[in-house]
């Protein structure tokens, strides 16, 4: 779809960059010739990421650990940054996300996401965009979202919250921030099936499972965000933004959240797949050590 150097000379970070979507985002930057910046909390996974990026495409790619909760580091990471140059592109991919009753819910669970994605994308966000101010350089910022941030969704209220919150700061700076040259707009997925996120919002299903109704039929194939997230990252629309751009097969059109059709499991059913979520994050703890 795209010319092999659409995006050379760009500079570009994407936060959760070693794993997921993040992961497969920043491989299409790199394909079409970007230098790319990733973070995330697993320094193993952002470098095999970053040992395969550069390998394959012949691109910089640097990589650190970071955890965008703690604003202070944020800042001192994006200051390192510039100090070598500014940044063209963000992504905010960054996030966190389990499914649970509400009543259910410890404070600490809720702010387990909540300070993830509501305030650690700010974070990062306001970190890059006062440096493009006060250097009057032009940039593009593209977050993550979900459909839930028009629809809601049950079991998920921490992650729609805080998502919601971010489609609100994506149509605030995109007015704030235009003059600036600034872009500023979002991608809701639908379900496209990373083993994290599978294992953590959909245990126990195989890959094809539409998690709900999808009048396409058919979960998200990469590529197809892929270009969309290249598309918004590269030269040429300059006048788009502000959206949020939903890629889901029409599902939220269809009414209700993401995980409505989980009001018929027992009490049971929810024990089990705790039990199932529990068993993928010690998996990971492992896989950290």
């Amino acid at each position: 779809m795209f010319k092999k150097d659409l995006l050379k000379g760009k500079r570009i970070l994407v936060t959760g960059g070693g794993t997921g979507l993040g992961r497969e985002m920043a491989s299409h930057y790199a394909e079409h010739g970007a230098d790319l910046y990733i973070c995330g909390r697993r320094e193993n996974v952002l470098k095999d990421t970053a040992d395969q990026l550069i390998g394959e495409y012949g691109v910089n790619v640097k990589y650190e650990p970071l955890d965008i909760r703690a604003s202070a580091d944020v800042d001192s990471y994006i200051e390192r940054i510039f100090e070598e140059g500014p940044l063209d592109g963000l992504v905010n991919n960054a996030a966190g996300n389990f499914i649970s009753p509400t009543k259910d819910l410890s404070h600490k669970g809720f702010d387990a996401i909540a300070n993830i994605v509501f305030h650690g994308t700010f974070y990062i966000t306001h970190s890059v965009g006062k440096r493009w101010i006060e250097a009057n350089h032009k940039g593009s910022i593209v977050s993550i979202l979900t459909t839930w941030v028009w629809t809601g969704s049950p079991y998920v209220v921490p992650s729609a919250m805080s998502k919601s919150g971010i489609n609100a700061m994506t149509q605030s700076l995109a007015a704030e921030w235009g003059k600036y040259g600034i872009k500023v707009n979002a991608i809701a997925p639908g379900p496209f099936p990373t083993k994290g996120a599978w294992e953590r919002l959909n245990p126990g299903a195989g890959d094809d499972s539409s998690m709900g109704n999808i009048p396409l039929g058919r979960v998200g194939e990469m590529n197809e965000l892929q270009n969309l997230a290249t598309f918004l990252m590269a030269d040429g629309c300059d006048y788009l933004t502000g959206q949020t751009i939903a890629i889901d097969g029409a599902q939220y059109l269809t009414g209700g959240g993401t995980f409505s059709n989980l009001d018929k499991l027992s009490d049971e059913d929810w024990d089990q797949m705790r039990a199932m979520i529990r068993s993928s994050n010690n998996k990971d703890k492992a896989d950290r050590a």
